[in-house]
């Protein structure tokens, strides 16, 4: 399924959260997050490469991605660099759990939504540490493992 939409505007990054704080992601050490780095390498292309990868063949329709756009969902995207297992870590916005309750937008109206919005996002914040590692990142991980590990 291809979903035929405009790319958006590229998220910005910034330093507000610890990725520690977030329940899914866990960053061993003192490190230099690098979103600097991330978000200019996401500017000169990763991002568009990234969102062209994901639509052709995400799930989600295009009245869900309306949802998407019209709860400003893609802003709360972080991306983060983890030099201690030398990836990009990242953190993907969602509609929350207690949705019928707050009752956030009209056309969220039953859990298929909810989850195909909520997977589909996670996809996309995926696809873009896989993007920006595989074809934008050029510098080394600086994590030098102690030289008294045991031999395997």
């Amino acid at each position: 399924m291809t979903l035929s939409v405009e790319t958006p505007a590229v998220p910005e990054l910034e330093d507000a959260v610890d990725p520690n704080e977030y329940e899914d992601a866990e960053i061993v050490g003192d490190t230099d997050y690098r979103r600097d780095d991330l978000e200019a390498l996401l500017r000169d292309g990763a991002w568009e490469d990234a969102f062209v990868e994901w639509r052709e063949s995400t799930d989600v329709t295009e009245a869900e991605w309306e949802v998407v756009l019209d709860l400003d969902l893609l802003s709360h995207f972080d991306f983060f660099w983890d030099d201690f297992a030398d990836r990009v870590g990242y953190h993907a916005p969602g509609i929350p759990e207690d949705w019928k309750e707050r009752e956030i937008h009209p056309d969220v109206d039953s859990w298929k939504t909810v989850s195909s919005i909520n997977a589909g996002l996670t996809e996309l914040g995926q696809t873009v540490c896989d993007v920006l590692k595989d074809e934008y990142i050029t510098w080394e991980s600086e994590y030098e493992a102690p030289e008294d590990l045991p031999d395997f």
